[in-house]
């Protein structure tokens, strides 16, 4: 089982980015998905999450109407569509199917 981040980079408040997780080694879509970041000094925190049918989804109230999380199953990869960046936004964020983390994708964003 493997899941691996990309995408991440520096952007400027209020910009976008879309992390992508591609995955192997198990049956994609019959796996929810999540999205974790850890900032500097915090703890690992839940960001999204997505059934492995895709239909359900849920944010955690500070990128509540900001982030975005899809899939396509026919490339065993997840999403997170990113708007509105804000500084406090800025950590490393990670993939995660329950017992498996990828390595993690930096995102800073800053002027």
């Amino acid at each position: 089982v493997q899941v691996v981040e990309s995408g991440g980079g520096l952007v400027q408040p209020g910009g976008s980015l879309t992390l992508s997780c591609a995955a192997s080694g198990f049956t994609f879509s019959d796996y929810a998905m999540r999205w974790y970041r850890q900032a500097p000094g915090k703890e690992r925190e839940l960001v999204a999450f997505i059934s492995g049918s895709g239909s359900n989804t849920a944010y955690a109230e500070s990128v509540k109407g900001r982030f975005s999380i899809s899939r396509d199953n026919t490339k065993n990869t997840a999403y997170l569509q990113m708007n509105s960046l804000k500084p406090e936004d800025t950590a490393v964020y990670y993939c995660n199917r329950p017992g498996y983390w990828g390595q993690g994708t930096r995102v800073t964003v800053s002027s």
